[in-house]
């Protein structure tokens, strides 16, 4: 059984890391250097659906979710659940922060400074990521797609299970590209994200709260 002083410990963790992946993703949408894959994606799927952010990020978690079922080959309830809880206040915090840091235009600083902002945002991201995957409550669904992929089938890599669990947005990014002309969101951030972020979270579960743990059963 999990100790009370345990789990508020890493309920407290969890809402950090919550919180710092939302304004970390909202760092890289309005440094326009590049968004976190699934966030470009979500981005353009919006503009191409004239959606909020919020809303097609949960949408897309939802779709996700399931998805994360079949993977598992059985019916999950914790993790099913789970997912949801965490992406509803995750999708529209992404959104929210995106709001609150408009009126600094990020995107109108000097290159360097927007690149800057960029990796920062996704050091945080995959930071976030981190802890929550290792405090063992809830996760986002396309993390916990990755999750998945690296301990169930890919012999616990981080970076293969966050680049084979690219691949749905990936596709979704090229066919919002051949209905709408263009692509939002996508830049150096993105190409950054796709090869390195598995990698970023891989060290972080070694020097972030190293205390924290992965626990997997599959």
């Amino acid at each position: 059984m999990v100790k009370q002083g345990n789990f508020k410990k890493r309920l407290g963790y969890l809402t950090f890391a919550i919180v710092l992946d939302a304004f970390a993703n909202s760092l890289m949408i309005n440094s326009n250097m590049g968004s976190a894959v699934w966030t470009a994606s979500a981005v353009n799927i919006s503009n191409l659906l004239h959606s909020t952010y919020g809303t097609t990020l949960f949408v897309y978690a939802v779709i996700v979710t399931i998805v994360n079922q079949f993977l598992l080959g059985k019916f999950d309830g914790h993790i099913f659940l789970s997912n949801l809880v965490f992406s509803l206040p995750f999708s529209y915090l992404v959104g929210f922060f995106s709001m609150i840091l408009d009126p600094f235009h990020l995107n109108a600083l000097p290159l360097i400074l927007r690149l800057t902002v960029d990796v920062l945002g996704l050091v945080g991201v995959s930071v976030g990521t981190s802890i929550y995957q290792r405090c063992n409550l809830i996760q986002h669904p396309n993390d916990e797609l990755a999750y998945l992929l690296r301990f169930k089938y890919l012999r616990g890599s981080a970076g293969w299970g966050q680049l084979i669990s690219y691949t749905p947005p990936v596709i979704i990014m090229i066919i919002c590209y051949f209905i709408t002309g263009h692509i939002l969101s996508v830049g150096i951030g993105t190409v950054l994200a796709m090869f390195f972020q598995g990698i970023v979270i891989g060290f972080s579960d070694k020097i972030v709260l190293p205390s924290l743990k992965h626990h997997y059963s599959f």
